[in-house]
C-alpha cells in the first residue's frame, strides 16, 4: 500500500505542475473560448502525466479523460485507479485556485487509498486504510515524497467547532441543499456556512474545519473517490442521502447518488 501511495502522490504533484502551466498562461481567457481551450489542455496534460506514472503499478486506470471503457471490461477489475485529473472546472475558469487533482485506489467497490493535491496552494491530502489520513503543506513536484508523508499532520486537525459548520458548493447550490441546510439551522440553533469548490469540501470535513457536507446534485465517481478515502480514514462517514447506505464504485452507471459527508 505504501508504494502505491507514493506513486499516487508523485502522479498528483507532476499533474499539478502541468495544470499550473496552463493556469498561468498569459492568454488564458482567450483560449478558454476556443476549441483548443486551456481547460481541455490542462485536463489532458494532467491525465497523460498521471497515466504514465500510474501504469508502473500495472493496475487498470479509469479517468474522466478515459471514461469510455466498457462496463463489461471494467466489471472484472477487483483493484484499479480512479482519477479526476482536474476537479473543479468552474473554479479553474474563475481562477480562484479551488481546484484539485484527485487519485484513488479502489478495491472491490471501496476506496482504500486517496490523494488530493491543490496545485495553487500546494496542499496535499492523502489517506489509506492502513495508516489513516494526513495533510501536508508546501508540496510540489520537487519535494521528497517520503519526507512529505513522514512529516504530514494526521487528520482531523480540529476537534469540534463552536458553531455547527456546513460546507457547500460554490457552483452547484440548489433548492434541495438549501432546504437541508435550513433544517440543520433549526435543529442546531444556528450554523456557519462555508462555500468552497471541488473536492476541497470533503477535505474540510476530513480536517474538522466543517462538520457536514451535503451534496444533493450530480457528481461522478471520479469526483468523490479520493475524497471518500481521505474522509473515511480520518473518521468521517460518507453515505448516500439516507445516511445509511455507503457510496460504491465501478457501477455500470458512473453517476453518484446524492450523498452526505459527516464528521
Amino acid at each position: 500500500m505504501q508504494d502505491l501511495l507514493l506513486l499516487a502522490i508523485e502522479a498528483s504533484l507532476k499533474a499539478g505542475k502541468e495544470i499550473l502551466k496552463v493556469y498561468h498562461s498569459d492568454d488564458f481567457d482567450v483560449k478558454i473560448k476556443s476549441d483548443n481551450s486551456p481547460l481541455t489542455l490542462a485536463d489532458q496534460n494532467a491525465h497523460n502525466v498521471i497515466a504514465e506514472i500510474l501504469q508502473k503499478s500495472e493496475l487498470p486506470i479509469l479517468s474522466e479523460e478515459g471514461k469510455n471503457i466498457p462496463f463489461e471490461e471494467r466489471k472484472q477489475w477487483e483493484r484499479y485507479w480512479l482519477v479526476d485529473p482536474l476537479d473543479g472546472t468552474k473554479e479553474f475558469i474563475k481562477r480562484n485556485g479551488e481546484f484539485t487533482v484527485n487519485i484513488a485506489l479502489i478495491e472491490n467497490g471501496t476506496p482504500v487509498l486517496g490523494v488530493i493535491y491543490v496545485p495553487v496552494t500546494k496542499d496535499l491530502y492523502f489517506g489509506d486504510k492502513e495508516k489513516g489520513s494526513y495533510k501536508t503543506v508546501n508540496a510540489d513536484k520537487d519535494a521528497d515524497i517520503k519526507m512529505l508523508t513522514q512529516f504530514a499532520f494526521k487528520l482531523p486537525f480540529f476537534q469540534g467547532n463552536e458553531i455547527y459548520t456546513v460546507v457547500g458548493s460554490k457552483s452547484h447550490m440548489n433548492e434541495e441543499t438549501e432546504a437541508f441546510i435550513y433544517k440543520l439551522k433549526q435543529e442546531k440553533g444556528g450554523i456557519d456556512f462555508i462555500s468552497k469548490g471541488s473536492s476541497l469540501k470533503i477535505c474540510m470535513v476530513a480536517e474538522g474545519i466543517a462538520d457536514i457536507y451535503p451534496r444533493f446534485g450530480p457528481t461522478m465517481e471520479w469526483d468523490t473517490a479520493a475524497g471518500h478515502a481521505i474522509a473515511l480514514y480520518s473518521g468521517c462517514k460518507i453515505t448516500q442521502q439516507d445516511e445509511k447506505t455507503p457510496l460504491s464504485y465501478n457501477k455500470k452507471e458512473l453517476l453518484n447518488p446524492w450523498f452526505i459527508v459527516r464528521r
